[in-house]
């Protein structure tokens, strides 16, 4: 019972890492950061190595299953897919009809996060200093970046999956606003909802090779340079704000496959400003609702957490 219990908990953390993908400019990897599996989850995709593998080219299933960790990511790979599959379009009604307390709820959820992550830094020094404001200039410099127009090439989408998991897996730096960067959030989005295999399939191939490679590097980083590796990650969460901020004007707008006019670059506004540029109101109630609310989250989440530990 107790074992159904972690694995549904894993599942719903899965769900959470899932719907915060689908969102340009919120990272899979705070989730997992925040719900404390992101060491486990490094762990459990490294152990895919050529020792585990031949377990498979054996047809040991049992073995290979229970040697990466099988339990845990089938359970949070399914979480994953749900939110993938049930959340898209939740999420994409959030952001068109209600964007304002939506953005506040993922500020609260991210910045009380990147603070709650770096008490987990010991012993400070110079070098972690400069990790957290390296880490927040280069996701604040990401987040600046206009989407470009990409090639419709088969191989472009397997190198766009290669390089947004790597972004999934880095808290702050979220893999969808890469996928928007690269010009394929939205072939991407359009194949979830059109049940598209093959270019999925492209893409997931594309995820493997990235998350694969890219694992070892975080998780070699946070075992020889623990302190100044999570300032490195909570920089990145704090830089991310910029792009989350709730209050944006659109100066610049690009078309659509489907012809449809899309935002193609913006620029933050102050509340007070909001109504004079954007001509609707700021909901600064709502917004302060959303920015507690995420904040609550985090804390309720950290509150369960420990005592699931006892």
């Amino acid at each position: 019972m107790r074992s159904i219990k972690k694995y549904l908990i894993n599942y719903l953390k899965g769900m959470a890492m899932g719907a915060a993908d689908i969102v340009p400019g919120v990272s899979g990897g705070s989730i997992a950061l925040i719900t404390g599996i992101y060491q486990q989850l490094l762990d459990s995709i490294n152990s895919f190595n050529k020792e585990n593998l031949s377990l498979l080219l054996k047809l040991d299933l049992k073995g290979f299953f229970k040697s990466v960790n099988g339990k845990f990511l089938l359970s949070l790979v399914l979480g994953i897919l749900t939110s993938a599959f049930t959340l898209s379009r939740l999420i994409t009604y959030l952001m068109d009809e209600h964007p304002i307390p939506l953005w506040s709820f993922f500020c609260g959820l991210i910045l009380v996060s990147a603070f709650w992550i770096l008490k987990e830094i010991k012993r400070w020094h110079l070098g972690v200093v400069l990790a957290v404001i390296l880490g927040t200039a280069l996701a604040w410099w990401v987040t600046e970046l206009p989407p470009t127009s990409s090639p419709d090439a088969t191989w472009f989408t397997f190198v766009a999956g290669a390089i947004a998991i790597c972004a999934m897996i880095l808290p702050g730096i979220s893999g969808s606003f890469i996928l928007l960067i690269l010009g394929k959030y939205e072939n991407i989005m359009t194949a979830i909802s059109e049940r598209d295999l093959f270019t999925l399939g492209v893409f997931a191939a594309g995820c493997v090779v990235g998350i694969l490679s890219f694992s070892r590097v975080i998780s070699w980083l946070l075992k020889k340079f623990y302190s100044t590796t999570i300032g490195l990650l909570s920089g990145f969460m704090l830089g991310s704000i910029n792009k989350l901020w709730p209050w944006k004007v659109v100066t610049q707008y690009r078309t659509s496959s489907s012809g449809e006019q899309k935002p193609f670059l913006t620029e933050n506004l102050w509340p007070s400003e909001y109504l004079e540029q954007v001509g609707l109101e700021p909901n600064l109630g709502l917004a302060i609702a959303g920015f507690v609310g995420g904040i609550v989250l985090v804390l309720g989440i950290d509150l369960v957490a420990d005592y699931l530990k006892k």
